[in-house]
Formats: structure tokens, sequence, C-alpha cells
């Protein structure tokens, strides 16, 4: 896996020479799994490397639940906007539709149920009850900071990790080869 340029700042108990002026600093700049590591001070650590910005906080539990709270009042609203239509429609249309029988609902004594019925105040829907909405937490930011090399020492970096680990190759090659003879004629 080819290396990235992305390094987290660490603090170390034994202090090493800085990469850029060989002064002692404990400040060392590391990758996550330690591939690659160099000690800065912190002076020279903003002339190394570039913070890297971290990303802005998704929002929080409480604004989501308001949102999704917001969200299912408004459509309840609509439903029942949508309803009234539907009745107001349902009526106009018995009304328009004039047949032998729609003069029947005016006479008295006939259909009193019928308005009793139709007056009384429809059950509003109750809204569906209101659950908690489960977020993930986020998780909690890294203590230690971000920051990227610049390109120059970052290829300083990379070549030298490949010519460490050609010469452990070379080493080992070496390991299996037999040895050139030695003495005189």
């Amino acid at each position: 896996m080819p290396l990235q340029n992305v390094y987290y700042e660490r603090k170390v108990g034994t202090s090493r020479p800085c990469y850029v002026c060989r002064r002692p600093t404990t400040t060392v700049l590391a990758t996550l799994k330690t591939e690659d590591f160099l000690y800065t001070c912190e002076g020279h650590l903003s002339d190394v490397a570039t913070p890297i910005a971290t990303p802005p906080p998704g929002p929080s539990a409480d604004d989501v639940r308001k949102i999704v709270e917001e969200y299912r009042a408004r459509e309840t609203r609509r439903n029942d906007a949508k309803e009234e239509k539907k009745d107001d429609k349902d009526d106009e249309k018995k009304k328009e539709s004039g047949g032998l029988l729609s003069y029947l609902p005016s006479l008295p004594g006939f259909g009193q149920e019928e308005k009793k019925d139709s007056s009384s105040p429809k059950s509003p829907r109750s809204p569906a009850p209101v659950s908690p909405v489960n977020v993930p937490s986020s998780p909690a930011p890294p203590a230690h900071r971000k920051f990227a090399l610049h390109r120059a020492i970052f290829s300083n970096r990379q070549a030298e990790l490949a010519r460490k680990e050609q010469a452990a190759r070379a080493k080992e090659v070496s390991k299996n080869m037999p040895q050139a003879p030695r003495g005189s004629f």
C-alpha cells in the first residue's frame, strides 16, 4: 500500500533532533500506522507541513429531532386538508346529482339521523406518537492534529523509504548468495 500524505502530530517522551534545524524536540509527525515519522520542532511545524482542516460537525440530535417533528406535522396537515377537500367534493356531488330522491332529505322528519351524524365533529386523526429518532453520536474528535507534508518533503520521504526497503531487500538477497573466494594463489 502506498504511503499517504496524512500525518498526525504526537508528543513523545524522548527528544530527537528536528528534521529541519537539528534542535532536540518531542514533537513528531507520524502516519496512522507509523510507517513513516519525522521529528519537527514547533517552530518548523508550519514550514514542513500544512494543517488539514477538520470537517465541520454535522447536525446535532436535537436539530434532527426538531426537523423530523416539523415534517410529520406538515404531513398531518396536508392529509387533513386532502380529506376535507374530498369530503367537500362528495357533498357537492350529492347536491348536484339531482335525481328522484334528492328532495327527500329536505322533507321534515326525513334524514334527521344523517344530519345529526354529519353535524357531529369528526374525530380528528391523532398524529402518530413521536418516537425518539436514534441518531448515532458523532465520534469524538481526534486528540491529535492532522497535517499534510509539503510536496517536496513528502517526495523526499517516499524516496528515502524506498531506498531503505531496497537496502533491506538487497541485504536479504545477499544472505542467500555464496561468498566470494578468499585466499592466495
